[in-house]
């Protein structure tokens, strides 16, 4: 059985037969012995394959251009004093499916908005190859950590008749102005956690895990038309559970990512002069700090000059610049700001007795701000009723959502994390549209 190029370089004897198929990355060497580059995508390292002229013709090895597959049988060979720490000396190869000169993929970097031009191949790039398998194993770990903690994996709907931020921002699937699929307008989703806290009511922990949509005409480098989100919603849990929660998830994550990747990190550590590693083993080590907004606010008073947003009072929606500088030079480290303003939070989140915050929290990182937001649902009908009205929410459309209240919802919290945004902040790449295979953004849809 053909064995991948991770597991050979990590596991395999000295003088051992092997098989192998890869992509060329790079093809040198003169007329006495060549040297093929072979990369599977297991792994950002390549493995070296030896032609040697008394086994091949090497006039025709020459022409094997990079991109194309090969299929090679050969002895494994430490090489712990050369360059690489192994080889393979070829017995017998054969060149599947050739490139043809056109393949754009060369020794040369390619400058990633270079790249965002041809997403069908770009993963064949050592930047994209790290990006893409530390994405997997986040998604992976993510799973590994929501399971271990006894949750339910729920898939909510794709199409909705609701908008659960109660911002008009979603895809139109049906209109008013044809004849209706559903015998009403119908949306894509721009969050799975209405459904899931109707879920928690039953199960007490579920979380979901997939595609999001939203219809914002953005075109910075925060925002992206589809993106997946993770939203747990936990039964009985208040404010302080569900960010602890937060925090326990995103070091469990990374921690185990960080470990399952050393090569792919320390690739994207050199590209970025040191920084990456450091700030992510600052993170896991650092204890989660809470905040309260107002408290947040008299601080980013003190410093206002800092900022191009000055005028700092109660009622701000804090920027990124705010974000980054409480997260960065006030606490180096996660800092999660708690109850908000209720005018620009959503209808479902609960409001504190103050009658002016509700119980939320955004869960601030350094070098990004803003990674997670979640709050303390909402239990009593009537003020879910005011806030939905103070929306332009239709209450005949969620009913059902109210009506949860009624049939012993007794109170849940839950957050939302877009995973790009977390694969952004683990990679330390800083444009969503590198953080995703086939990025679906305001004016753009390639492929």
């Amino acid at each position: 059985m053909d064995k991948s190029i991770k597991e050979i370089i990590n596991s395999y004897q000295d003088q051992k037969e092997i098989e192998l198929k890869g992509w060329i990355t790079s093809n040198r060497g003169n007329n006495k012995i060549r040297f093929i580059s072979l990369n599977d995508g297991s792994t950002i390292l390549n493995i070296q394959i030896v032609f040697n002229q008394e086994k091949f013709d090497l006039e025709e090895i020459e022409k094997w251009k990079i991109g194309s597959a090969l299929n090679i049988r050969g002895i494994f060979k430490l090489t712990p004093n050369a360059k690489q720490s192994c080889e393979i000396e070829a017995i017998e190869a054969n060149n599947i499916s050739p490139t043809d000169d056109s393949f754009p993929i060369q020794k040369q970097e390619i400058n990633l908005e270079t790249l965002r031009e041809i997403p069908h191949i770009r993963h064949r790039t050592n930047i994209f190859r790290a990006i893409m398998l530390i994405r997997s194993t986040l998604a992976k770990e993510i799973h590994n950590f929501f399971d271990s903690e006894g949750f339910m994996y729920l898939h909510t709907p794709i199409i909705t008749s609701n908008d659960g931020e109660g911002a008009g921002e979603g895809f139109i699937v049906d209109d008013e102005n044809k004849e209706l699929f559903f015998s009403k307008k119908a949306t894509l989703a721009v969050t799975g956690q209405l459904h899931g806290e109707s879920y928690a009511t039953g199960f007490t922990k579920i979380y979901t895990f997939g595609p999001t949509f939203r219809a914002e005409k953005s075109n910075t480098k925060r925002h992206a038309a589809e993106f997946w989100m993770i939203e747990p919603e936990v039964a009985f849990y208040e404010l302080n559970d569900i960010i602890h929660l937060s925090d326990r998830m995103l070091k469990y994550v990374i921690k185990k990512t960080l470990e399952k990747h050393p090569e792919e990190f320390k690739f994207l550590d050199e590209r970025q002069e040191g920084r990456l590693i450091k700030n992510l083993e600052t993170f896991l080590n650092k204890k989660l700090q809470i905040l309260e907004y107002s408290q947040a606010i008299e601080m980013l008073k003190k410093v206002k000059e800092k900022f191009v947003e000055k005028n700092i009072e109660y009622g701000l929606d804090l920027a990124t610049e705010h974000e980054k500088y409480l997260a960065d030079e006030v606490f180096q480290g996660p800092v999660a700001i708690i109850n908000y303003p209720k005018e620009f939070k959503a209808f479902y989140m609960y409001l504190n007795n103050d009658g002016k915050s509700v119980a939320a929290f955004d869960l601030l990182v350094p070098g990004v701000g803003e990674l997670i937001g979640g709050s303390q649902r909402e239990v009593d009908i009537e003020k879910l009723k005011s806030r939905m009205s103070y929306y332009n929410i239709s209450i005949e459309e969620m009913q059902w959502y109210l009506d949860l209240r009624r049939f012993g919802d007794a109170g849940s919290s839950g957050f939302g994390l877009g995973f790009e945004r977390l694969v952004m902040y683990v990679t330390g790449i800083d444009n969503i549209r590198d953080s995703i295979p086939y990025p679906r953004t305001f004016g753009n849809l390639k492929m």
